[in-house]
């Protein structure tokens, strides 16, 4: 649990882009925002930065909403920043009449032609501030050229600093930075401005997200007191990368949220990996989100970047399905055509490597199926299957065997493995004791006779 409480119940915020499948890097984002509320009974807000709309499209923010809800987190409010352009508007006038936004007339190529310039004299790239020095005729020369300005927010030229979640105090000299574009030369807002807005109309308390917007922040915190909103606490975590050191990015959709939903990870094994990893506490299986959410501490998160690797997600999915319990398990199973209830999950969950591996074994006791024998057994899985107990119940198995085991002569895997053969076609899985009262006396003495069953 985090190591000091809120003062109030906190607002968090998870803004993804509508123009691209979420992967790992933005789940683990969005689980520390979400999981953070839920452990502080705080608000969980879901907010589509979709002000591109050149890029933003609505299948893709319907994947998104998918991907939350697979994730098992349930937003308490959904917002588009589209459906807001009237208070970015208003954010705007106010910023041009403080002064604070000019208009800058220089194409991209003029901009790239000032930094190389800037560089090849030993000073940083960052904008000269060229256009505030225009005066009012050279801007109407400009715009009677065609040209429509972007806007430029004047920074102060400080030294920002606040108290990091994550990272402790830190510090951004805004002296040393380009006065940030917040609106295109199409009229269009930038994230920089619309983020802003947003924060302090909904009453954002804790902005949780990525060590590469640790720079941004000192920008938006100068932006946020311009516009006399209340500053809210920031935390950046590390980011996740491959075991390569390769980071993650839209483009590798075999680590999408989608993707891995399809190859059968569970969504508490991605949950667990993507919040767990790059901190000081163990990765390990979580019963629940809720559980997840006892651990979230971001003092315990890593400097260093967090190396998510698919092979452990496979093997903690694993784990995960081990230790669920059929509650958690009984709407999916369904769904696959399982039945047998918990008894059957409970025989079964120990040995998946995915859920959709159940339905494999549910077909093993529901057959029919064909017995795997070999003719040197034959008899004795007849004699086995004479001296099967009339009366079955959960410890029929233990029975079974004291009685077959005199009678036979046998002991260990011949004894074992010619049974487990005929009952389930099967070299191995789980415990013959659990199985086979959920496969009944008919067809376990059918499949021992070498009938299919």
């Amino acid at each position: 649990m985090s190591d000091t409480a809120p003062d109030t119940p906190p607002v968090l915020r998870f803004a993804p882009s509508p123009t691209g499948l979420l992967h790992v890097g933005n789940a683990r984002t969005a689980l520390y925002n979400a999981l953070y509320a839920r452990q502080w009974g705080g608000t969980f807000i879901l907010r589509y930065d979709d002000t591109d709309t050149a890029r933003s499209t609505a299948e893709f923010a319907d994947a998104i909403a998918e991907d939350v809800a697979w994730l098992g987190l349930s937003p308490d409010r959904v917002e588009h920043q589209s459906r807001r352009l009237a208070r970015y508007d208003e954010a705007v006038a106010r910023l041009k009449a403080q002064g604070r936004l000019y208009p800058a007339y220089e194409s991209e190529e003029e901009l790239e032609a000032m930094r190389q310039s800037r560089r090849r004299r030993g000073l940083p790239p960052v904008y000269d501030r060229a256009a505030m020095k225009l005066t009012d005729a050279e801007r109407a020369a400009r715009e009677a050229e065609g040209r429509r300005p972007h806007w430029r927010f004047r920074l102060d030229g400080r030294q920002v600093v606040w108290d990091d979640l994550a990272r402790g105090r830190q510090g951004v000299d805004t002296a040393t930075l380009s006065d940030p574009v917040l609106v295109r030369e199409d009229g269009s807002y930038l994230y920089t401005l619309t983020s802003v807005v947003d924060d302090i109309d909904m009453g954002v308390t804790h902005v949780v997200r990525g060590e590469d917007h640790v720079t941004n922040t000192g920008v938006q915190i100068e932006i946020i007191e311009a516009l006399g909103g209340f500053v809210p606490r920031f935390g950046h975590h590390n980011l996740l990368v491959l075991p390569s050191g390769e980071g993650l990015s839209k483009r590798l959709g075999h680590l999408s949220l989608r993707a891995l939903r399809a190859e059968g990870e569970e969504a508490l094994a991605v949950a667990s990996l993507a919040v767990l990893t790059g901190t000081s506490l163990a990765v390990e299986p979580v019963a629940s989100l809720d559980a997840l959410a006892g651990k979230i501490d971001f003092a315990k998160i890593s400097r260093a970047p967090a190396r998510f690797d698919p092979a452990e997600l496979s093997a903690l999915t694993a784990a995960t399905l081990h230790h669920l319990p059929y509650e958690a398990v009984a709407a999916r199973l369904e769904g696959l055509g399982v039945g047998g209830g918990e008894a059957f999950w409970l025989a079964v969950r120990g040995n998946l490597a995915r859920l959709s591996e159940a339905a494999d074994w549910w077909r093993v006791v529901e057959g029919p199926l064909a017995p795997v024998t070999d003719p040197e057994d034959a008899d004795f899985l007849i004699q086995a299957a004479a001296l099967l107990p009339e009366e079955w119940g959960g410890d029929v198995y233990s029975r079974w065997i004291a009685a077959l085991k005199p009678a036979s002569g046998r002991t260990g895997r011949g004894l074992f493995h010619p049974l487990r053969l005929a009952l389930t076609g099967r070299e191995s899985g789980p415990e013959m004791k659990a199985l086979l009262p959920l496969i009944g006396r008919d067809k376990a003495a059918a499949r021992l006779r070498g009938e299919s069953a």
